[in-house]
């Protein structure tokens, strides 16, 4: 009988260790991702006089929905909620495609226009939107399919949001282009990967292998992605892309 209550005090002490974490990194991404977008966007009226275009209104709202969804979740399952985490299950197979969808057309429309970066090629800058859509797709594309595997499943979502936040973080009021440019703020988003390896040492020994699959791909596809921006290759094929948008 004590071996038996030893091990559920255990198993007890892991999951309350879970809850604490997971919650954590929730509002974590939910800080960066206001203080990102709070001039841009949610606080917008207070910074800037004009309007943002439907289109970016729209493209907020469904990312913002995504978050607050990741937010949502993550707390139903800390409060034992789980039944309810199950059915609002459904609500991220509706907003990750249409995030999927409006993240891409939006990326390829305002690649028309002036570049986010200072004498960078619009069309160059647009391997940085389409990579988060990629990564975004394959990370929440494997956590549905792990779904059943609950280990998996949690740390492949929370690595999918940890693959967005790039964008929140180049909008922190930082001077990006005098410290670095993007590999900075790359570099910033993915030190969230760090306390994931962290947690899994401290509750399972090692790393899971789906945060080091999931982390190497989003740390791996940042220099990627300016690697292949600078090609003629890809501003053939982005020009020729972006000539039906």
């Amino acid at each position: 009988m004590a071996v038996v209550a030893e091990t559920l005090g255990t198993r007890e002490q892991v999951k309350f260790r879970e809850r604490v974490f997971y919650s954590t990194m929730a509002f974590a991404i939910l800080i960066t991702v206001f203080v990102g977008f709070s001039r841009t966007f949610y606080l917008r009226p207070y910074f800037f006089p004009e309007r943002l275009i439907p289109l970016l209104i729209l493209h907020g709202t469904i990312f913002s929905s995504w978050i607050a969804l990741f937010v949502t979740q993550t707390m139903l399952v800390a409060t034992r909620n789980t039944r309810i985490h199950m059915k609002l299950g459904v609500a991220g197979l509706v907003i990750a495609p249409l995030m999927l969808l409006v993240g891409t057309y939006t990326a390829l429309v305002r690649a028309k226009g002036p570049s986010p970066l200072p004498d960078v090629n619009p069309l160059a800058f647009l391997t940085i939107p389409l990579g988060d859509m990629l990564i975004f797709g394959i990370l929440f594309g494997a956590a549905y399919y792990y779904r059943k595997k609950l280990d998996t499943h949690k740390r492949l979502m929370l690595l999918a949001s940890i693959g967005l936040l790039p964008a929140g973080v180049a909008r922190w009021p930082i001077n990006f282009i005098a410290t670095g440019g993007p590999l900075v703020f790359y570099g910033l988003a993915d030190l969230f990967i760090v306390p994931c390896l962290i947690f899994d040492i401290i509750t399972r020994g090692k790393p899971h292998r789906a945060t080091v699959i999931g982390g190497a791909l989003i740390v791996a596809s940042h220099p990627l992605r300016l690697i292949i921006g600078g090609t003629h290759a890809w501003i053939a094929f982005a020009t020729w892309l972006t000539h039906w948008f």
